[in-house]
């Protein structure tokens, strides 16, 4: 039940963050960059983009022979409906003086997020998936990690998505952040546990 509840809550307020950084239009992270861009440019919401990439990445993991737990699947579900819902209720404008408390608060609770995900143990997000995958078939984690994000991130800038001081400021403090949510929130392992990630 515990690591129900932190999984669930942390897939809630991941979505919820991300909306935060989407509405504070500073720059978003690699993944969301390129959700905001096929957004943009199909007419979906961007909640769904979310949740149909998540869909998409995860029939990458086939031919890698990774296999999901119950975090992925809740993840596809939940991110994306929580991002479209949080969107609808922010208000717009344009003022600094909001935009730049929704994007530090976006970023810091994406980080608590990532500790409540990670720390219920139950299942790899689909785009760390991806990442572990390829890195189990002799491509190193940081070889993995960068050429996927690089790519993702060009093709997000490409279909519109907004990049900026908001994307360089998320890349170099969330690592940080998420270690230390991830050190307060992991639970003990158990038998049925597995190794997770985030989104």
């Amino acid at each position: 039940m515990a690591r129900s509840l932190s999984l669930m809550s942390g897939l809630v307020l991941f979505g919820v963050s991300v909306a935060l950084m989407v509405a504070a239009g500073l720059g978003l992270p690699s993944w969301d960059a390129l959700h905001q861009g096929i957004s943009r440019s199909t007419g979906l919401s961007f909640g769904w983009v979310v949740n149909l990439v998540g869909v998409l990445v995860l029939l990458a993991w086939i031919p890698l022979r990774v296999r999901p737990g119950i975090g992925t699947l809740c993840n596809i579900l939940v991110i994306g409906v929580a991002a479209d819902v949080t969107l609808a209720l922010l208000p717009e404008t344009g003022l600094l003086a909001v935009r730049i408390p929704f994007l530090l608060v976006g970023i810091g609770l994406n980080a608590v997020a990532t500790g409540l995900y990670i720390g219920a143990g139950l299942g790899p997000g689909p785009r760390d998936g991806l990442m572990t995958g390829l890195a189990q078939h002799g491509i190193s984690i940081r070889a993995a990690r960068t050429v996927i994000e690089v790519g993702v991130l060009l093709a997000g800038w490409l279909l519109g998505g907004t990049v900026g001081v908001g994307t360089l400021l998320f890349a170099v403090t969330i690592g940080p952040l998420a270690q230390q949510a991830i050190r307060r929130f992991t639970m003990a392992p158990t038998t049925a546990s597995t190794t997770t990630s985030t989104t």
